[in-house]
């Protein structure tokens, strides 16, 4: 099965972000919440509908296994598709790498290594990076910029971070993004936030460039996967 014979509604194409990549627009994004409310099940979709865009996409996991990282794309896309699964689809497999980092390894340098090693091995060549557990607490701006700059350098169409805030913790940038990003909010195009409401999850979007929504909208999530409602 190819990837354009899968079909697949991703209501997070609601925030046209994949628009802005077909034409050459790069961009990052990051996606925020206190730990454990579903940060990573958000990446996997964007890095899910790059791939069925026909982008290839590299997953790094900050702090997690290869096998609890691939889990969360079997489920998302069993989810997203009504019932396939992931190794049922080779086309899916093969424009998606896994790479997994300790927590006291991670850097620019490092990845870069790894990243360049990958490519001129002719193994595989990433055009969007996913970036899930970087310490934004322990890395300075600089630290980030370098990153900005590894896009710019290897041609990505688009970085996605994860971040955890913290409840207690009230600094916010101008346009409303918590601590500990609240310094290196200008960096990015895209930021979400994850936000519970009673029974019910939201997607604050507090800032947009590269998306068609307009920013302080909020879209609902459904708690139990994690999914965009369809409105």
């Amino acid at each position: 099965m190819a990837n354009n014979d899968l079909i697949v509604t991703n209501p997070l194409r609601a925030l046209g972000l994949e628009d802005k990549a077909g034409k050459g627009v790069q961009s990052m994004g990051l996606i925020m919440s206190r730990a454990g409310l579903g940060k990573t099940a958000i990446l996997v979709q964007f890095a899910l509908d790059c791939i069925l865009q026909g982008s290839k996409v590299l997953h790094v996991s900050i702090g997690e296994s290869i096998d609890k990282t691939r889990a969360w794309y079997d489920d998302i896309l069993s989810l997203l598709t009504e019932g396939e699964k992931i190794e049922m689809i080779p086309g899916i497999m093969q424009s998606r790498m896994i790479m997994t980092f300790k927590e006291s390894t991670f850097s620019r340098a490092v990845l870069e290594e790894r990243f360049d090693d990958l490519v001129k091995q002719d193994i595989f060549r990433p055009e969007c990076l996913i970036v899930d557990g970087y310490d934004f607490a322990s890395n300075d701006r600089d630290s980030l910029e370098e990153l900005r700059k590894f896009m710019d350098d290897r041609g990505l169409k688009m970085i996605w971070f994860s971040a955890v805030s913290h409840r207690g913790d009230d600094r916010v940038s101008e346009d409303g993004v918590p601590a500990p990003c609240h310094d290196v909010a200008a960096l990015f195009e895209t930021v979400l936030v994850i936000k519970p409401a009673g029974d019910e999850m939201e997607l604050a979007i507090l800032k947009c460039d590269s998306s068609a929504v307009d920013p302080n909208a909020t879209l609902t999530l459904d708690p139990s996967t994690m999914l965009v409602k369809k409105k």
